[in-house]
């Protein structure tokens, strides 16, 4: 199965997910470290007022990963909003334990590629992992510091990696697919982007697809568009070619999304806590899954109304 076909099943909603206490979710992705090295303008830990210092402890993310494995959860995505490999031991850790000790069928990790070292990658790619996502979303050095808000030379860095991770995956002999994502641009902003990816990314990758910019909830206002130059999409409605309707929103209903703190959110781009429908460090993940504040929320979302809740104001809906 493609990378596509796995994320258009998690973001079309089955009908035996359109209820409020649905079946475990097939996907759960677990933020390893809520640090990341970048300073992305869209990205929702930019309006956290002190970003994150701490790691999710292994012991909580044994505990948790063996309760999603009971409920049958098959996807564990080794990331949330914080990048992954600025805790690369602990992430070496994780790949080993979810694939050798649980079997889960499919691990999977999305990098901004900085970090990303030939050798880290080589030790995960040898652990199992299954899925090494890039994400690539600029054009240029110049680009790349106005959005990324961080020194130029990370930009070629990731690139460097993401080559690099192709050789260490062909020479090992490796199962894990490597893919890349980008925000689609418009205007003269895509032509570059076509340009420098036919030269520096498709060649190296075994499938690329392209993003909306999403609004990530309510972190989004005049200034940050005027300062980044684009408005972005109405919330999280999938990848290109295959959108989702904002209502109701998968994100509650397919898959699941774990703070380092051990917090089971509703939304994808939870940054504060918001939307925390309950603590898996006292709580078993199917109990957090069906809470009274989750199915509550769920029921607003099945009835297209989601005036009065956490989620109305995002911007899918405004």
């Amino acid at each position: 199965m493609s990378i596509t076909e796995r994320i258009d099943a998690v973001t079309k909603i089955p009908e035996t997910h359109l209820r409020e206490d649905p079946p475990a979710p097939r996907s759960v992705k677990i933020e390893l470290t809520g640090r990341c090295n970048f300073r992305c303008g869209f990205c929702a830990l930019r309006t956290r007022e002190v970003q994150p210092k701490g790691d999710m402890s292994m012991d909580l993310f044994r505990r948790i990963t063996v309760d999603m494995r009971c409920a049958g959860v098959d996807e564990i995505g080794l990331f949330y909003l914080g990048e992954s490999f600025s805790a690369p031991e602990l992430l070496l850790e994780a790949v080993e334990w979810c694939k050798r000790e649980l079997q889960f069928p499919y691990v999977f990790l999305t990098t901004n590629g900085s970090l990303a070292t030939p050798e880290r990658v080589r030790l995960i790619m040898d652990a199992g992992l299954d899925s090494l996502k890039f994400s690539i979303n600029a054009a240029d050095e110049e680009q790349f510091e106005a959005v990324m808000g961080v020194k130029a030379r990370l930009f070629r860095q990731a690139l460097d990696n993401l080559q690099a991770a192709r050789a260490v995956r062909d020479a090992g002999k490796f199962k894990c697919g490597i893919y890349a994502s980008s925000i689609q641009y418009d205007g003269a902003q895509a032509e570059k982007m076509r340009l420098m990816l036919e030269k520096e990314v498709l060649p190296f990758v075994d499938q690329h697809y392209f993003l909306p910019l999403y609004g990530q909830m309510t972190h989004w206002n005049e200034d940050r568009t005027a300062s980044l130059g684009y408005l972005p999409t109405a919330g999280n409605q999938g990848r290109i070619g295959a959108l989702r309707d904002p209502l109701p929103c998968w994100s509650a209903f397919t898959e699941g999304h774990v703070t380092a703190d051990g917090i089971l959110t509703a939304c994808c781009f939870d940054s504060d806590g918001r939307f925390a429908m309950g603590d898996l460090v006292r709580t078993r993940f199917m109990d957090a899954w069906h809470s009274l504040p989750f199915k509550e929320l769920r029921a607003a979302h099945l009835g297209m109304d989601v005036n009065g809740t956490i989620c109305e104001g995002c911007l899918a809906y405004s």
